[in-house]
């Protein structure tokens, strides 16, 4: 017996739970919320968020000199500088040095060509004084062998052996002299190489200090990079990472700063796919940067991309965009690149057209559709949809003062609606869903 109170208990509570959840759905389903398709003029407005960007951007770099520089002079982020003005410097003791050494390699090999050419002049000198001998020598032993004739074998013989020696010895001597001059061009060759390394690393020297002084290309504002080396090589994804500043070391061939020209900026932004057919260069648009609320700036479209731009395989949004960049028609001075912006492109103007909020068109099998009203039911509707703008639709399909569900009631909010049926007589793309009462 108590067991059947137990159960008996059990059931009139799931019958309560099950009443009080039956009119809280048809209470919400009776609140779902629905517009009415209108008629009346509508301009085709695209609404995109864009970024401030600059015309032209100059890029300092560390000089590609041997070791590490020392940053001693940065101009702060936000200072204004002309062309040629001083942006960065770094410390050139080092290469001084190197400049000093080179002088003095250059000075020591001037001396030794100058020793060279004197001793070659010397050499020469004595070569030619020598083989003046020698000639002679051998014209004397000449003119001995001519008298062999007065003489006996033996002195005769004497004479022919001394001009033989003479003549090998003058040979020899042409040789050495020769040799000499050879030996002497090879000597200075090498001299004018030394000299020539010399002027060429002096040269070096020179231009790598003058890089040491970094100026700035054009006019602009000074922005500073953030330093990459000041973690020791150890980086996480979100890590701040300080700017560089004065005291850093910073290794050749690093991105110090930029200078950005704020003489001539634009913005830039991504187009909707949906919204691309309806924009082309030349449309006027209007501008508010996010920093300056209060300032309203014109301008026109200046270029739209002809191809969709590429997104990261792990960005959730699954639309196309295209780039679309923005010409001002006056650049405020406040202005500065990277400032986010929002931009209204003025479209085209339609005249008597119906039109329903863009939330109440659903796609299904890859066909827009709306769900109408109709008594105590909701009729699925295919429709053409003409243009969309960032509020509203523009339809085919419906009549005037039709009303249309805001939400998919398919999908459970707020209202959840029993499964679709097949409207009466099953044509005309028409479902009809019938809402739980």
């Amino acid at each position: 017996m108590k067991r059947w109170v137990i159960v008996g208990l059990v059931v009139a509570v799931a019958a309560a739970g099950a009443a009080f959840a039956f009119k809280r759905l048809h209470a919400s389903d009776r609140s779902l919320p629905t517009s009415r398709v209108t008629r009346g003029d509508l301009s085709l407005d695209v609404a995109i968020t864009g970024e401030v960007r600059t015309l032209k951007t100059a890029t300092l770099v560390a000089p590609p000199v041997g070791g590490t520089l020392q940053l001693v002079l940065l101009q702060p982020t936000g200072s204004a500088v002309k062309t040629g003005d001083l942006v960065c410097e770094f410390d050139p003791t080092e290469q001084e040095y190197n400049l000093e050494q080179n002088k003095f390699e250059l000075m020591q090999a001037d001396q030794e060509i100058a020793k060279l050419k004197a001793d070659a002049a010397v050499q020469q000198g004595q070569d030619e004084v020598a083989l003046l001998q020698a000639r002679f020598a051998v014209r004397r032993a000449e003119l001995d062998v001519k008298g062999n004739e007065l003489l006996g074998t033996i002195d005769a013989q004497k004479n022919v052996i001394a001009l033989g020696e003479a003549r090998r010895f003058l040979a020899q001597l042409d040789e050495d002299v020769t040799s000499h001059a050879a030996s002497n061009r090879a000597s200075l060759a090498g001299l004018d190489e030394r000299r020539n390394k010399a002027m060429l690393s002096m040269a070096v020297a020179q231009k790598n200090i003058e890089s040491m002084k970094m100026r700035s290309p054009i006019d602009g504002l000074v922005v500073a990079r953030q330093n990459g080396d000041a973690s020791g090589g150890f980086y996480y994804s979100g890590m701040m990472l300080p700017d560089y500043r004065s005291g850093d070391m910073v290794n050749p061939g690093r991105t110090l700063a930029d200078v950005i020209d704020i003489s001539g900026l634009e913005v830039q932004g991504k187009v909707n796919e949906a919204d691309r057919a309806t924009l082309q260069a030349g449309q006027g648009v209007r501008v508010r940067a996010d920093a300056l609320p209060h300032e309203r700036l014109s301008g026109k479209l200046k270029t739209i991309g002809a191809l969709t731009s590429r997104r990261f395989f792990f960005d959730s949004d699954s639309k196309r965009q295209f780039d679309g960049t923005f010409q001002l028609d006056r650049v405020d001075p406040r202005l500065r690149p990277g400032m986010s912006a929002q931009v209204d492109i003025i479209g085209q103007q339609l005249k008597n057209v119906l039109s329903i909020p863009r939330q109440a068109v659903f796609e299904k099998e890859g066909r827009p559709v709306v769900y109408v009203k109709e008594g105590d039911h909701l009729a699925l509707h295919e429709v053409k949809v003409r243009y969309r703008t960032a509020s509203r639709a523009v339809i085919e399909g419906l009549t005037e003062g039709t009303e249309v569900a805001l939400v998919n009631p398919e999908q459970g909010a707020p209202g959840k609606a029993s499964p679709a049926t097949p409207a009466g007589g099953g044509g005309g793309g028409v479902m009809r869903i019938g809402i739980t009462q």
